[in-house]
């Protein structure tokens, strides 16, 4: 396997793309070859001039690449129409939730590996997408917030008087809410954060924020990193504690998911109602349930007492140049690591930890234990 076909991607609200030309010539080099679709990467900055002095090959249509071993794009496709037996597909592919697509990956003999499942271990930290992409979102969580927010984020001593800071409150203390927390103190203002795993106290007093402590009583996390999910008594118990934290608050940012689940709710209308118009919430969860009551994907909703909620799902794309640029570092490294030096190809090694990990069908079959009952 040594073919590799980058596809632009189809939804217009999409500005990434999976591969750069920087890497791509890196890649040739150790033996690819490549086919890119037309103003795949103009979204984010990278010409198709760039792409052919790299060494691509530009393609028309997605479909004229069909004939390469491995495709890379990066939301889930629609299908696998098309695409040949043995092929190797790299996508997110949101696999609780996408069981028919799964079904068509096996059924037509796709090798299907998804960015979602990589295995959040040191060895596969540079392939980790959902590392690399929520990092970004998290800054321009606050970013998005602080043009929004009717007052400044640093305290300011001026000869009209004193300018108290802003005080930002992240719920959720993941890749993005460190960088969130990380962002707001870069910009002056005061930081509170909540996480249900005890463990990342040390991590946010490091980056100069306060931990609020809630006692939840036994928590922990995933073999994945991710918070484990709450019994119904610890989310009100939490939900109490935080509606005190987020009334003071001028920003609240949540960032609270569960792997393959719905995400929590943690803000209700009635802490809504109780905090400080022109004050913003930022739910980075509204793509899976939302954290809190009344956000909308895609849409900023304004309530009765002023208080500005925002869309906070796929900020990454914001930033696309630089997200782009992480994302093509991850498949980079991914296509690196399987990759036989002497044998001068890229083996689908089942042996290997990381690839046991993504891979979900091979050989008309989905193999991944967590998705067989589909």
């Amino acid at each position: 396997m040594k073919s590799v076909l980058v596809c632009r991607e189809t939804d217009p609200r999409e500005t990434r793309v999976a591969l750069i030309p920087d890497d791509i010539k890196k890649l040739t080099a150790m033996g690819f070859s490549f086919k890119v679709v037309r103003g795949a990467g103009t979204k984010s900055g990278f010409s198709d001039a760039a792409y052919e002095k790299a060494g691509a090959v530009l393609i028309d249509k997605e479909e004229q690449g069909y004939d390469s071993e491995i495709v890379l794009r990066i939301l889930k496709p629609a299908g696998a129409d098309g695409l040949k037996p043995d092929t190797l597909h790299l996508s997110y592919l949101d696999p609780f939730n996408e069981k028919a697509l799964l079904k068509e990956f096996a059924q037509k003999g796709i090798q299907a590996v998804s960015l979602e499942m990589i295995p959040r271990t040191t060895l596969a930290q540079k392939m980790d997408v959902q590392s690399s992409q929520t990092s970004l979102a998290g800054y321009v969580a606050v970013v998005n917030a602080a043009a929004r927010l009717p007052k400044i984020l640093p305290m300011m001593v001026t000869p009209s008087g004193t300018i108290n800071p802003a005080r930002v409150f992240i719920i959720g203390v993941g890749v993005a809410g460190l960088q969130a927390i990380a962002t707001a103190k870069r910009l002056g203002a005061r930081v509170d954060a909540f996480d249900t795993r005890p463990v990342v106290e040390e991590q946010v007093k490091s980056l100069g924020a306060s931990f609020v402590k809630i006692d939840l009583g036994e928590m922990g996390q995933t073999d994945q990193g991710y918070a484990k999910e709450l019994t119904p008594e610890q989310i009100k118990k939490q939900q109490e504690a935080q509606a005190k934290v987020c009334e003071r608050s001028n920003i609240v940012i949540t960032t609270a998911k569960v792997f393959g689940r719905k995400a929590p709710r943690l803000i209700g209308k009635d802490v809504i109602d109780r905090m400080q118009p022109g004050s913003i919430i930022v739910d980075m969860a509204v793509s899976t349930g939302g954290n809190v009551e009344g956000s909308k994907l895609f849409e900023e909703v304004v309530t009765d007492n002023g208080v500005i909620i925002m869309s906070g799902d796929f900020l990454e794309r914001q930033v696309p140049f630089d997200a782009s640029k992480m994302l093509s570092g991850n498949f980079t490294a991914f296509l690196t690591h399987f990759y036989d030096k002497e044998a001068k190809e890229f083996k689908v090694n089942l042996e290997d930890e990381i690839m046991r990990g993504c891979l979900l069908t091979k050989g008309g079959k989905i193999i991944h234990d967590r998705f067989k009952e589909a």
